[in-house]
């Protein structure tokens, strides 16, 4: 298990999301713009953030975030935030990251969409590096956010710093995100190639 930083440099603080369609553990296809309430056609109420997630069932950084992230999820309503769980991993080489493990890992943790990159595309285009490496969009589907989780990794007794649920709050009150954004750590995507 080699321990990866995420690229800060992977998407620019303003850019827009990256458009995707992939199948969920819900065995349906969802794209972020349908998820983020952005098609015309679809009446949903946008959220006012929204959370991409690079994760995977077996990677340690991301079980010992579990219960963090389970708890963003109750502290935020569906109209301020939703939570988009996508696995990347090359499930040939690691079986416990297959879509029938998804389905599992996907009870336990709260996330709102469990998707799969099957081809990788989607992690190649938002240039992802480790899982958990985490993405916060505003309502207009633009990066505000782009680092860890907080400062506590697989420990969550030793958190001091929630610089994740700082980002939600101030974007979802409209306001800028001033503190320094630091890189996410976890163990690298498993590429196919």
């Amino acid at each position: 298990m080699a321990l990866l930083e995420s690229n800060m440099q992977a998407l620019k603080l303003g850019e827009k999301a990256k458009e995707f369609t992939l199948l969920g553990t819900d065995d349906k296809m969802h794209s972020l713009n349908d998820i983020a309430g952005k098609d015309e056609n679809i009446n949903l109420t946008k959220p006012k953030t929204t959370i991409v997630m690079f994760m995977c069932n077996h990677c340690p950084y991301v079980k010992g975030i579990n219960n963090r992230i389970n708890k963003i999820r109750e502290m935020f309503t569906q109209e301020e935030l939703v939570i988009v769980g996508i696995n990347s991993n090359n499930a040939a080489n690691y079986p416990d990251d297959s879509f029938e493990n998804m389905k599992l890992f996907h009870k336990k943790f709260h996330v709102d969409y469990y998707l799969l990159d099957e081809t990788q595309e989607v992690a190649r285009a938002y240039h992802a590096t480790c899982t958990p490496d985490i993405f916060l969009f505003d309502s207009g589907l633009k990066l505000v956010y782009h680092g860890r989780i907080d400062d506590g990794y697989i420990d969550e007794s030793k958190v001091k710093q929630h610089d994740l649920v700082n980002a939600i709050r101030k974007t979802i009150s409209g306001e800028k995100i001033e503190f320094a954004q630091k890189a996410s750590m976890g163990c690298s995507i498993k590429w196919k190639n």
